[in-house]
């Protein structure tokens, strides 16, 4: 970092500076005016940069060095989290952002409901506007704006622009700044014209803040999202802003079609946009990260492609087979191959020489030294028993307690007589030698903790120091549960104070904490123990193998694990310590640290007691009230060392408030005991800066480096005095993610500074190793794992051998393979390299890595350019956790901060936008997701810090509750397959050979015969039907409807049906004058009505249309379905019932529509006495019996007709699939509006004389039992239902089945129940259906589905015989159940897997197909046949297909399409109906009555519901079904497209606080399980997600409600 300084500027130069700044500031002089007497002033101090202009003067900065900007800078008040800022880096980070500072905000907002917001402003719901052109909108760079921190010019090096409101002081730094970014990020020329540069001065004009939004329709603001991941960063320069205006926003391009998003392509690498022929395309080089291929940036310019791609596409080609055999096509054995990262060939390779083990000075054993920590307790506690030995300090920072030598000597001795003896009986001793026993004391008591410890040492117990369980659930107190489980400790030594704050139970005992053992609570303070007996003296012995003390160490999953460490190693580690510190006796230490392991328990616990020296302990709980106390107590007790934190350092800077009475030049040596972490150089940089004046010697700071494996691995030696400083490593942070050593003079972007941790310890040696595979020793510029070979270090992980063989046992290797010394070396989990003088660098912890496509990059690095962006001002008290999760194999980094309590929505955004600016800039790394937590909600260590892997598991488990949340996975997501290519589809000549296509039977299947005729199938029509039974059977019941309580309401016999029906035709004729073939709209609730009404259209020659009656209490939105159907069926007059009639001219109605244009409205509740005079007879078959209307879930209304052959031919059908017969009676729970439902309802029992039970699905909301207590009532064999009435009886029931039973309930007579549908079988519903009601005696194998469409409304009715009608001949085989791929099922195809394997699906077949069917899978877009098991369009040909649309349009295309196709090869002559549903068919093994085997036919879904995206075709549900599954809250989910943007909608059943945890399960699943990325994720209230009266969802209307804004949101987040 010290590699240049910059000119230094003579004082009056700077003084007329800062008068020029003022006085464009106060608007005395213009911009023009200001730079140019600004370069004048400045011109002979700077040296020109190349391609700037030299009239402006554009200085390109150096970053100042802390120690020479010291004089020149007022201190800053604090406002930054100094722990992780070193000038160089903050200055990096803002940097990073002034590329951006012109650009929009590009994150659009989230929208998010009003309760969720604590206090914001307005603009925080609407979405800004990204299309406006106003400058000043969301611009990232307020960084420090007016807080005097970067006043100088000079040490502006490019930070923020100026202050809040109007009066930017615009300083070119940023300018220049940029200049060297566009240098450092693209490797191009500087070609960035003065016109682009200079347009940032302009930026006095622009306001503060994001300016309120203009809220545009959500549409928009989608439009523009995805306008604005494609274009991810541009540069909106306003010089030449006009260019943009014509941007169009209405079509966005489609982000999803290029083989990399975009967004990647642009955001990745940031590009400046230049003024024309300022830098031609092919400068602008792709980003070094990402995939090499071709990629387009958002203008459609193309990218230069990298030539290894070009290689790559060759080598491919020449793996490729010349022609793939025939059976290669249809041989299913493909796999979605994920992208792998390949290795950019230009990246970084270590070219050193291999390493040299680093040998440590010798380990002089002074004659003195004691034989171990024992012997030098009693030593000193003996000749020396008032030495002060420990010190402890209150919340007040007055000395509380004063421990001698003499007493810490008695009281161990004490303690170790009470372990041993007195604790059990004497023939069976609780606690032996050689037992583990845990230490639980808390922080503020160092001195019952040392007497315990020392207590433990003389009884030769070994001590496993934890923290204080506060809570039964802390955490990770669990995990330290299972260490104590492990280690097999029953004793728990405790303080007085601590015990009695245990949580206890009613009557006292303290309760088992969760994951603990049974411990016994064992006192350790010496007024609760015996006295030892005269004659007992503890037992001390030279140091030796046996084990000291375990020390626990919590590992990246959360695990806890305990390090052995033997008491000559403990020794020897004291005495390596008191060398290389050149402890001295009865000297001052000053300890922050927690003394209970690590550094602190070293220094202030162990090496304290050898050197008989006296520590000043100041609790955590003091240095939260007054950081600076352990400033003060280095001065009064005139301290020698101090033992710190970074952290502590950063705090004594922010309390630092001109403090006149410090003094520290009583410091010989400042031990940090976190140097290792990169970023302690900025806590002791400002440091010194502050306290060199307080009498802080420069040479006196040591940052060490430590693990608890490997103990203390490297210390800096406090120097000489005026010696030369400590060298520093400026690295690149690209060669570090590469593994590799480069130091960085030209890029001061992003570069890592490291301060060396000294050097080896006395009698250790050192190298560092590859972190994969062989422990190989690395090049001398390649970063590894840092290795030591000494007595000094831990021995194993206490129980666990393996893992022990693979950290305490390793044995580094040449290059050749030999090993390189016989000992073996201990891994420290440290990352680093052995520098010039023998100097170790630490670049970062094991645990801390994450791998991200390939490179490495640390945790500590990404929080410290989190905290660099706007530090203390947002998060709070830098509390931000930084981790990786896996997604879709690779790492993903997550950032979870706190934000302060009273930031703004606006706020969050807008630091969140910059983070992922700053970290993308300086790490070329995008961050997965970034979510913000209330104050104070991340889980804490019991010191206060973050526990990652908890952060991370709430994470995972949807239970972090943030209060934002930013996820960015189209540029984060590289590893996509490749968007599918469609394959031309093989010629039909060489496919077909008789009935085989490719080698595969044709796929196609037939209903058995219609067969002979009975007597009532010699009628054509089925008013002749009615008439003829009115006569044969008068009396016989059809229809019997029940209300709500499960009693009739009403029934109906053949003759009366008959009668009534006469009556409706004579009014039709003559209160409604019409024709024949007229069109009648029917408009009744669920009933009888609905039927009488029906047959009175028939016999009057009329053509009825059945239409769902609007929903009294939302007239609004379901009555203009009813007028739309009216009107497109071309109805002549509407016939109602009374009560329907007036809803129909009621208020509300006109408020829907126009109540005038209604046709005339016939109310049938009081009919003419008389009969019509004769009943109309058609006169052909062929003309319209009726007319189906119904909305498919796309939305689309159609209409089918009906003709009376077809209405016949499907009656008898149903007849002989169903085995009606008079005698029969089913119950129907459907809605008699359209499809099946309608026929089962109105048709089939006057055909075949059965009686039907009519249950009106709406009824059930009042009593859920009502269907299934009907069919249970009136015995019933046969039951139609649909899948909302299923639903509605497993959420209803699910818990009543019991007192069903004991009602009566019985269902084992049911031998079919039909679910009857229009979509792929819901599996899981069936399922938990027949597992529910078996108990009630329902038959597992009654259950099946029906499968039918616009084009034929009942294709498969699958009824199963069951008991004696088995053998009866006419037996079904059972529902078949199989597993496909679901990958291979996105490419149109079907490969059958097993039950549980991964991405397995299950399909239910849709029923037996009914008489008089055939069906064949064609191919949709060649119109081919389809070879068995294999993916198509369901074509059916039958006499009960519809014979066309009924459309005021007349679309003839569509309609000859749809019901007139023909094969293009193979049976050419059939005509085939298309039902726009892919399914497959396949042979099973099962046969049917005849003899034959079984086809069964699967269907997969709608054509028109299937989402393409990235060339593969994705059925709605599944993705649903993925998401769902993802968390206990969420209820239901839709999907839709937009745009080729994904968006799920999920109803969440919970508090609006965990809306947010949704969003990233959400987007991880779909990545994991579907390999696509989601655009938006909406999170609404239960019931908001539409859903029709089959039970399907509405996903278009959902759709448009959206688009409207309609839905009213909980949450709205767009991913990036």
């Amino acid at each position: 970092m010290a590699d240049r300084d910059p000119v230094p500027l003579p004082a009056e130069v700077r003084a007329k500076l800062a008068e020029l700044e003022l006085e464009l500031s106060e608007g005395d002089i213009t911009q023009k005016g200001y730079e140019k007497k600004r370069s004048k002033l400045i011109g002979a101090y700077f040296p020109q940069s190349p391609g700037m202009d030299p009239s402006t003067g554009q200085e390109r900065r150096t970053p100042v060095t802390p120690s020479s900007s010291r004089y020149h800078r007022r201190r800053s008040s604090g406002s930054r989290d100094e722990r992780y800022r070193s000038d160089v880096h903050t200055e990096a980070v803002q940097a990073a952002l002034a590329k951006h500072k012109e650009r929009k905000m590009a994150v659009p907002m989230p929208s998010k409901r009003r309760s969720l917001v604590v206090q914001t402003s307005m603009d925080a719901y609407t979405p800004p506007d990204t299309s406006s052109g106003s400058e000043g909108e969301g611009r990232g760079d307020e960084d420090e704006g007016g807080d005097g921190e970067e006043e100088d010019e000079e040490d502006g090096g490019g930070g923020g622009g100026g202050g809040g409101g109007g009066t930017s002081s615009s300083r070119e730094g940023s300018i220049s700044m940029e200049h060297w970014i566009s240098r450092a990020i693209h490797g191009t020329s500087s070609t960035t014209t003065t016109s682009s540069t200079a347009s940032s001065s302009s930026s006095s004009t622009r306001s503060g803040g994001s300016g309120a939004a203009a809220g545009g329709r959500l549409a928009d603001v989608l439009a523009q999202h995805v306008h604005i991941s494609a274009h991810h960063l541009r540069r909106h320069h306003h010089h030449h802003h006009h260019r943009h205006k014509t941007e169009n926003h209405s079509a966005p391009p489609d982000v999803t079609s290029y083989t990399n998003n975009t967004a990647n392509a642009t955001a990745d690498g940031i590009q400046v946009e230049r003024a024309p022929g300022a830098g031609t395309a092919a400068q602008r080089q792709t980003p070094k990260y990402g995939n090499a291929e071709l990629m387009e940036t958002g203008d459609g310019v193309p990218v230069s492609s990298r030539v290894s791609a070009k290689i790559q596409q060759l080598v491919n080609t020449l793996k490729r087979p010349k022609r793939p055999p025939l059976r290669e096509f249809f041989v299913d054995d493909f796999e979605e191959l994920l992208e792998v990262q390949q290795p950019d060939p230009n990246q970084p390779k270590a070219e050193g020489a291999q390493m040299a083990a680093m040998q440590g000075e010798q380990l002089g054993v002074v004659t003195n030294w004691p034989p171990s920590l024992e012997a030098a307790l009693q030593r000193w506690g003996t000749i020396s028993p008032k030495a002060p030995c420990l010190t402890t300090m209150d919340t007040n920072g007055k000395p509380l307690y004063v421990l001698t030598y003499g007493k810490l000597w008695s009281r161990s001795v004490k303690v170790a007589y009470n372990l041993l003896h007195k604790l059990g009986t004497k023939q069976e001793p609780l606690v032996k030698p050689g037992d583990r026993v845990a230490l639980v004391f808390p922080n503020n008591d160092p001195a019952a903790f040392m007497t315990a410890f020392y207590g433990c040492l003389l009884a030769e117990v070994v001590p496993v120091p934890i923290e204080v369980p506060l809570t039964r659930k802390d955490a990770g107190s669990q995990q330290i549960g299972f260490l104590l489980g492990s280690c097999g400790v029953t004793v728990a030594l405790t303080s007085d104070a601590c015990h009695k704050g245990l949580p206890k139970s009613p009557t006292g005992e303290i309760p088992q904490f969760k994951g603990w053992p049974k411990v016994l609570w064992f006192v350790a303070e010496s007024k609760h123990l015996s006295k030892p007996p005269r004659d007992w003296f503890p037992h001390i012995k030279d140091a030796n193998q046996d084990t000291a003390y375990i020390e626990y160490k919590t590992c990246k999953d959360g695990s806890v694990l305990g390090v052995t460490v033997m008491r000559i190693a403990t020794l020897t580690h004291c005495q390596a310590l008191t060398q290389s510190c050149s402890y001295t006796e009865a000297e001052t230490i000053v300890n922050v640290l927690d003394f209970k392991k690590d550094v602190g328990l070293w220094h202030a616990i162990l090496t304290s007691v050898m050197n008989m020296m006296h520590v000043i302990s100041i609790p955590y709980a003091l240095m939260k009230v007054n950081p600076l106390s352990w400033i003060q107590k280095v001065c009064q007790y005139k301290a020698k060392v101090a033992c710190v934190k970074s952290r502590d350092m950063h705090w004594a800077l922010v309390a630092h408030r001109e403090q006149r009475d410090v003094n520290l030049s009583s410091l010989r040596m400042l031990v940090v005991a976190d140097g290792s972490n990169p970023w302690s150089i900025s806590s002791c940089d400002a440091f010194l800066n502050v306290f060199q004046t307080k009498g802080l010697k420069p040479e006196v700071i040591c940052p060490c480096a430590s693990s608890p494996e490997a103990l203390t691995v490297a210390i800096r030696r406090p120097a000489e005095e005026g010696s030369t400083p400590p060298g520093r490593g400026v690295l690149s942070m690209q060669g570090l993610s590469h593994g590799v050593i480069r130091v960085d003079s030209e890029e001061k972007l992003s570069v890592l500074t490291l301060q060396d941790v000294g050097s080896v310890m006395p009698g250790g040696m050192m190298c560092a190793v590859r972190l994969e595979g062989v422990p190989q020793l690395c090049k001398t510029d390649e970063i590894g794992e840092l290795c030591v070979c000494t007595v000094a270090t831990g021995t194993s992980y206490y129980g666990l051998a393996g893992m022990t063989k693979n950290t305490f046992e390793v044995f580094p290797v040449c290059s050749n393979g030999t090993p390189i010394s016989e000992f073996p070396f201990t891994r420290t989990g440290l990352l680093g390299f052995i520098g010039p003088a023998g100097l170790i660098f630490v670049a970062g912890k094991m645990d801390g890595l994450m791998v991200v496509g390939g490179r490495r990059h640390n945790a500590d690095d990404i929080v410290a350019t989190a905290l660099a962006v706007e530090p203390m001002k947002f998060v709070y008290r830098g509390r931000i956790a930084v981790f990786s999760i896996t997604v879709l194999h690779d790492e993903r980094i997550v950032v979870a901060a706190e934000q302060r309590p009273d930031s703004t929505e606006e706020d969050s955004f807008q630091w969140m936008s910059r983070v992922l600016q700053a970290i993308d800039g300086i790490h070329q790394v995008g961050v997965y997701c970034l979510a913000l937590v209330p104050s104070n909600t991340l889980p804490k260590t019991p010191l206060g810090g973050i526990h990652l892997s908890e952060t991370k598991q709430l994470f995972l488990e949807g239970a972090l509750h943030p209060c934002n949340v930013l996820m960015c996975p189209h540029t984060c997501v590289t590893n996509l397959p490749k968007p599918r290519q469609k394959q031309p589809e093989i010629g039909p000549a060489s496919v077909m050979v008789g009935n085989l296509v490719s080698g595969k039977r044709i796929a196609q299947a037939s209903g058995r015969d219609l067969g002979q005729i009975e007597d009532n199938d010699q009628f054509l029509f089925l008013s002749e039907v009615l008439q003829w039974r009115a006569q044969t059977t008068p009396d016989h019941v059809l229809y019997t409807l029940l209300n709500s309580r499960g009693t009739i309401a009403s029934s109906l016999t053949c003759v009366q049906l008959h009668k009534r029906a006469e009556k409706i035709a004579a009014m039709l004729g003559e209160r409604g004058h019409l024709q024949d073939g007229d069109h009648v709209a029917l408009v009744y609730p669920p009933g009888i009505d609905l039927i009488v009404a029906f047959y009175g259209c028939l016999y009057a020659g009329c053509v009825p249309i059945t239409v769902r009656p609007p929903h009294p209490q939302n007239i609004a939105t379901t009555l203009p379905t009813v007028k739309m159907i009216v009107e497109v069926s071309r109805s002549v007059c509407v016939m109602t019932t009374q009560v329907i009639n007036k809803l129909l001219r009621s208020k509300e109605a006109s408020a829907a529509v126009d109540v005038r244009s209604w046709p005339p409205v016939l109310d049938t509740d009081d009919l003419p006495k008389k009969k019509p005079p004769l009943l109309h007879k058609p006169s052909n078959p062929d003309t319209l019996a009726y007319l189906d209307f119904s909305v498919s879930t796309t939305g689309m209304l159609a209409g089918v007709k009906m003709s009376h052959t077809a209405t016949s031919a499907f009656c008898r059908s149903i007849k002989l699939q169903c085995e009606l017969y008079p005698s029969r009676e089913v119950a129907i729970c459907l809605d008699p509006y359209c499809g099946l439902g309608f026929v089962l309802w109105c048709l089939c029992s006057v055909y075949s004389g059965h009686q039907s039970i009519l249950i009106p699905p709406s009824e059930l909301e009042v009593n859920p039992a009502l269907w299934l207590s009907a069919v249970s009532q009136y015995k019933v064999r046969d039951t139609f239902c649909s899948y909302s009435v299923m639903e509605l009886c497993t959420k209803g029931l699910g818990l009543q089945t019991d007192s069903l039973k004991s009602r009566g309930l019985d269902l084992s007579r049911v031998r079919t129940c039909v679910v009857v549908a229009e979509e792929r079988p819901r599996i899981a519903l069936t399922q938990s259906f027949s597992k529910l009601f078996k108990d009630l005696g329902l038959h597992p194998r009654a259950v099946s589905t029906s499968f039918g469409c616009r084009v034929n409304l009942a294709i498969c009715l699958q009824p199963h015989r069951l008991g004696k009608l088995a053998d009866q001949g006419t037996s079904g085989p059972d529902p078949t159940t199989v597993f496909v791929d679901m990958r291979a099922l996105r490419h149109d195809r079907v490969r059958l897997v097993e039950r549980g394997s991964p991405h397995s699906l299950p399909l239910m077949e849709s029923g037996k197909i009914l008489p008089g069917v055939r069906i064949i899978i064609a191919n949709p877009e060649t119109k081919g046949p389809m070879g068995e098991s294999h993916l198509g369009e369901i074509w059916v040909h039958s006499g009960h297909n519809a014979s066309g649309y009924f459309t005021v349009y007349g679309d003839e295309a569509l309609q000859s399409d749809h019901f007139n196709s023909r094969l293009s090869f193979g049976d050419t002559q059939t005509v085939w109906a298309r039902t726009g549903y892919l399914g497959f068919l396949r042979r099973t093994e099962l046969t049917d009555a005849s003899g034959e085997r079984h086809d069964a036919l699967y269907v997969v879904g709608a054509l028109e519901e299937a989402m393409e995206l990235r060339g593969m075709r994705y059925h709605p549900i599944d993705i649903e079904t993925s998401v769902i599954r993802t968390h206990k809250s969420i209820t239901e989910c839709a999907v839709f497209t937009w745009t080729n943007l994904l968006v799920v909608v999920v109803e969440l059943d919970g508090s609006e606080q965990e809306a947010l945890d949704l969003v990233p399960l959400v987007t991880n699943v779909v990545l994991e399980e579907h390999y696509l990325i989601v655009g938006v994720v909406v999170v609404v209230d239960i019931g908001v997600i539409p859903i029709n009266s089959r039970g399907e969802k509405q996903r278009m209307h959902l759709r448009d409600g959206f688009l409207a804004d309609q839905l009213d949101p909980i949450y709205v987040a767009y991913n990036m």
